[in-house]
């Protein structure tokens, strides 16, 4: 077994799954969180450090707010822990929603790395993001939808599409070589529960004081736009502390911002079961240890079927 993935949907409590399943089996974490990377930002992508206790976890505060980390990097770096936790003897437990990083890793894909292209952006400044969704929708087709969720990331994906056109060589670099010896775990949780945990999770976290991580971030020198970026919380309490909305539009529209997340979440799982990837849903309520158990027993079996 090369690899073990918990995933699921925000809110579904797969962290505390994987460490559970991380301390019967000596295992260790590699986080699938395209935000949990950045240095102070805590609350607003949920790291709950605390769950982790003593089990190790890796691709957590490894950039300082405001970088832009992206596929590439995670795919690099996530081979890197892996294969340091294989030589180690120890069992890589991915564990994150992130429905992107997670196919990816299953596809066994590795980019090259798509140097910027100062003349391209130049060329593109001014346009708007409805006029570079169908400049890249012309150049490939749009599996992912973050491709086209900010200016930046647009004008970032048509660099990359155009290195790949221009480079067809290096296209070839990132042929899949799906992973055989994977098992994958998603945690199944209802949408009625899904919807009340990620409301009184909201309202403990802005509680535990989530507007003063963002004003703090603010305040280190991390541009607005930079902060909007990242989505969700950040995007939301941002233009909050900005005077740009009010309290009580941060707060509703902040909630319906994370429903709508976590239902494309569910969307991109499924689309991944139609891709060929088999996840083994298991319920979120189930008893701590029950789960365990069903891991392990899914474990041996897929070991014994690759022996």
């Amino acid at each position: 077994m090369s690899l073990l993935v918990i995933t699921g949907p925000t809110a579904s409590g797969k962290t505390a799954r994987a460490v559970d399943v991380a301390r019967a089996t000596g295992g260790e974490i590699i986080s699938a969180d395209s935000r949990q990377i950045y240095r102070g930002m805590d609350l607003g992508t949920g790291k709950d450090i605390e769950e982790y206790g003593d089990t190790p976890y890796h691709l957590i505060d490894i950039c300082p707010a405001g970088y832009k980390y992206n596929l590439f990097e995670f795919l690099r770096d996530e081979q890197v822990v892996q294969a340091d936790i294989e030589r180690r003897g120890h069992l890589p437990i991915l564990c994150g929603g992130t429905g992107l990083y997670v196919e990816s890793v299953l596809k066994g894909l590795t980019l090259p790395p798509v140097p910027e292209n100062r003349e391209l952006r130049m060329s593109l400044e001014g346009k708007s993001l409805e006029e570079l969704t169908r400049m890249l929708s012309e150049m490939k087709t749009l599996h992912n939808v973050t491709d086209v969720d900010s200016v930046k990331r647009a004008v970032r994906a048509i660099e990359i599409a155009t290195y790949y056109r221009e480079h067809p060589e290096a296209a070839t670099q990132a042929t899949p070589h799906p992973l055989t010896d994977a098992l994958t775990i998603g945690v199944a949780i209802d949408r009625e529960n899904r919807r009340n945990r990620i409301t009184s999770r909201l309202q403990a976290r802005l509680q535990a004081g989530m507007t003063d991580e963002v004003e703090r971030l603010l305040q280190s020198g991390i541009s607005p736009d930079d902060l909007i970026y990242y989505g969700l919380e950040y995007k939301f309490i941002t233009l909050y502390v900005t005077g740009q909305i009010s309290r009580q539009e941060m707060e509703s529209g902040l909630e319906t911002a994370i429903h709508q997340f976590a239902k494309r979440q569910m969307t991109w799982f499924r689309g991944m079961e139609r891709r060929g990837f088999a996840i083994h849903w298991l319920p979120f309520d189930m008893p701590r240890e029950e789960f365990t158990q069903q891991v392990l027993a899914l474990l041996a079996e897929k070991l014994n079927i690759h022996t």
